[in-house]
């Protein structure tokens, strides 16, 4: 799995940030070299902020994509340093082949999204992290924030079968007993 650099005191600093605000991380992570995880349900801003914690707290390394319009100085060298990649959402097709060269070009590669694309509710959910998953052939981890019991969990690794309709009915089923802040993922 890709993996930070060991630093004690950052991962320290993520266990202790979400210890303070009530959060746990449940469940274990794979040894995957390459693997599309996606993050769900995605009803908040808050969640990029577990997430984030999450991350350092389990000194993982995690390429993700945010808004260009969240690249000015001074975060945006902060974002690049946590793995956060820009992206110009009027052009899906673009990042789906963008994120698919990158995890084809790396040894070592985990590249996060949130299925549902927004923090609105949607009753469809994106299929880009099937396609990028799929081209390229690589698995996808499932995990969740459960708001109610402030939970951040690292659940199945699910290996598409090439049925994207079949596919994403699982995926949704799985997904379906986690909350968010504002919402459920059905």
């Amino acid at each position: 799995m890709p993996q930070v650099p060991p630093n004690r005191f950052t991962r320290w600093m993520g266990r202790t940030f979400l210890r303070v605000f009530g959060w746990r991380i449940e469940g274990t992570l794979p040894d995957l070299p390459k693997l599309v995880m996606i993050v769900a349900p995605h009803s908040s801003n808050w969640d990029g902020i577990w997430g984030m914690a999450a991350k350092i707290a389990m000194g993982f390394q995690v390429r993700v994509l945010g808004k260009a319009q969240l690249f000015w100085w001074p975060l945006s060298p902060l974002l690049r340093k946590l793995g956060v990649v820009p992206v110009d959402r009027s052009s899906p097709q673009g990042t789906v082949e963008q994120a698919v060269r990158m995890i084809r070009t790396s040894d070592r590669m985990w590249f996060a999204l949130t299925p549902e694309g927004t923090r609105k509710r949607v009753d469809k959910w994106k299929g880009g992290f099937l396609k990028i998953a799929q081209q390229a052939q690589v698995p996808i981890l499932m995990a969740y924030f459960h708001y109610p019991e402030k939970i951040i969990g690292i659940g199945d690794v699910y290996y598409p079968t090439g049925n994207m309709e079949v596919d994403m009915a699982a995926i949704r089923e799985w997904y379906r007993p986690w909350q968010g802040k504002n919402r459920g993922t059905v």
